[in-house]
């Protein structure tokens, strides 16, 4: 009896194909294989494909995902290990980046430069989430360029299971007779570090005396027979595995990896530290620039940002997203300095021309690390 039925059912279903009007299709389905959710902008001015250029492990790979399925766009995602390193490669023409993460000194170097373009508002209305206190900074001061990505600190973190007593010190790290020599790590990036070391020796991060740079080469020479790894993408690792006990770090790594070992805690040195802020900006001349200020304007949708935020760890500047992110976070001031934490903070500005001067000092120390 099945049998028959089937075979009925199936001559009906010949029947009615046979009839249906010539060159009948199905419905298509429209990009982004869904509902449209309001958020992908105008589907139809829409890429294929964007590209981002971005510091690693600094965006949920689960939001470039969503993005996919939701505005049928793809984020093709590469990586870059410094401030400098993601200039130089724009300056060669050697790739063409929809999206770029700049720190804020960068930013301003960027803009002299005349290398982003400006964003258009009407588009990124998720501006509005944004707390005030981040906006018109002095690297955009009219926010014609960016949009406001994590902010931090760069300070030290500690195993407490093996260090015990520790000074909340530049000391720490700097010490060259220290008894954990060979288990400290440093970032591997020329602000951050040759900062570090004119903040331990009284000076602004910004500082551009000749003679001041100098000190702070000689200090770093000083300290590199007790620096394991000088490392900015995998210090986490380092620091995880018990390799080092002692690791200059962004405040974010430090957050991943407290979060899986609480022994391991984050210092911000009495002497300060740098304070910085990634944004979001579009190069000039980027293929897909309406798509790539979509994607923006999408990563600061309030549960998205903060989505993200509980995966890379950082500080995040949207307001409205801080609603998701758990009260024990906020309160961490590790993440979020309260205010006189907040005073022995020192943003990283654009040099000018004694950037030459810094990477000559750069130069010279690795150079000198190179031959011990």
């Amino acid at each position: 009896m099945k049998k028959t039925l089937f075979y009925v059912l199936l001559l009906t279903v010949l029947i009615l194909s046979a009839c249906a009007p010539a060159g009948a299709t199905e419905p298509a389905v429209p990009a982004g294989g869904g509902e449209d959710s309001g958020r992908c902008g105008d589907k139809s001015k829409l890429s294929k494909e964007i590209y981002l250029y971005n510091w690693a492990d600094y965006i949920d790979p689960a939001i470039k995902e969503d993005f996919e399925k939701e505005c049928g766009v793809k984020v093709v995602e590469t990586n870059f290990g410094s401030n400098e390193e993601m200039l130089a490669n724009l300056q060669s023409g050697g790739a063409s980046y929809d999206i770029v993460v700049p720190s804020d000194y960068m930013i301003q170097t960027m803009i002299i430069e005349g290398m982003l373009m400006e964003l258009d508002y009407s588009v990124i209305t998720n501006i509005k989430h944004m707390d005030p206190i981040y906006l018109n900074a002095y690297f955009d001061p009219e926010q014609k360029y960016t949009v406001p990505y994590y902010f931090g600190t760069s300070g030290f973190a500690v195993n407490t299971a093996v260090v015990t007593e520790y000074a909340n010190s530049w000391s720490m790290m700097f010490d060259p007779n220290s008894p954990y020599c060979g288990k400290i790590s440093m970032l591997d990036d020329t602000r951050e570090v040759i900062g570090a070391a004119l903040i331990y020796l009284g000076y602004s991060v910004n500082d551009v005396d000749p003679a001041h740079l100098e000190e702070a080469k000689d200090l770093l020479i000083a300290q590199a027979k007790c620096v394991k790894a000088y490392d900015s993408q995998t210090n986490d690792d380092m620091l995880a595995s018990g390799e080092v006990v002692l690791s200059h770090i962004w405040t974010g790594v430090w957050a991943l990896v407290n979060a899986e070992n609480e022994a391991i805690v984050y210092v911000i040195p009495e002497e300060g530290s740098a304070v910085y802020m990634d944004n979001l900006a579009i190069p000039v001349g980027a293929p897909n620039a309406y798509t790539a200020m979509v994607f923006l304007n999408y990563t600061q949708y309030p549960e998205i940002a903060a989505q993200n935020t509980r995966f890379v760890g950082y500080a995040t500047p949207n307001v409205a997203a801080r609603e998701f992110i758990d009260p024990e976070v906020l309160a961490n001031e590790s993440i979020y300095p309260k205010s006189d934490v907040a005073a022995r903070l020192q943003y990283f500005e654009d040099v000018g021309d004694a950037l030459a001067l810094y990477d000559r000092i750069w130069t010279e120390f690795k150079a000198a690390v190179g031959s011990q």
